[in-house]
């Protein structure tokens, strides 16, 4: 799933008229970047969640098919938020029958965000949590702290995301998740992830991971100019 309901305040007024996602990060919308990602490290089946301009989206990226992928889509009349986006979405993302089991877990990416992350890293993590459905409840990639969070989010200990420790990291955005995640998020409520992450994290069912990489949170405008200059003088994958 990528998340791409957000109004992007800080980004206005580029977001007045353009859905954040699909901002152009060196020459192609950022949306583009997670989608070609996903295709590379075999997904297939997408769900985007949308509410501003969202019509927009689904005008610029229709079914996948030039992706090399299946989009499906989540309209929000109003943004719910991230879990509330995701719990409206759980019908979309559970298994088709003729794949198997009807829940399992799922990857969820911010659409807002740059990142050189390989998505293919992730699958035995996905298969894992589909064995084990009760052990981890959710699974979070950490980055570096940037200049705008300097105070971080999480810390690691051996594979385990805890709230307080040394050297604590940035949640990226990219995340997997159980269903059972969000099964107390009234439907169609606006809804937090945080507090969620915390009880589960209480209850030591949160994994991650710590990437090193080019990560950027393409929130303001300044941002987004930084990023562009930054893949204007590298190669872009």
């Amino acid at each position: 799933m990528i998340l791409a309901a957000g109004r992007g305040e800080r980004m206005r007024p580029l977001t007045d008229t353009l859905p954040k996602p699909l901002l152009q990060a060196g020459g192609k919308p950022l949306i583009e970047y997670h989608l070609e990602n996903l295709a590379r490290a075999g997904f297939v089946e997408v769900v985007i969640n949308h509410s501003h301009l969202g019509q927009m989206i689904e005008a610029a990226l229709g079914g996948g098919e030039r992706y090399g992928v299946s989009i499906r889509y989540s309209h929000e009349l109003t943004a719910l938020e991230t879990a509330g986006g995701i719990a409206q979405a759980l019908p979309l993302l559970r298994n088709r029958p003729e794949n198997g089991s009807d829940e399992q877990p799922f990857l969820v990416i911010n659409a807002d965000i740059y990142c050189e992350f390989d998505f293919a890293k992730l699958l035995p993590v996905l298969r894992r949590m589909q064995e084990n459905p009760d052990e981890t409840l959710a699974y979070l990639v950490l980055v570096d702290n940037p200049a705008h969070h300097v105070i971080g989010d999480f810390a690691l200990d051996s594979g385990s995301v805890a709230l307080t420790g040394k050297d604590k990291l940035t949640f990226s955005g990219i995340g997997i998740y159980q269903s059972q995640l969000f099964r107390e998020v009234v439907p169609g409520a606006a809804a937090k992830l945080a507090p969620l992450l915390y009880q589960a994290i209480a209850l030591g069912k949160i994994g991650g991971e710590y990437y090193p990489g080019l990560w950027m949170d393409v929130g303001t405008p300044e941002r987004l100019r930084l990023l562009n200059d930054r893949l204007s003088n590298s190669e872009v994958p």
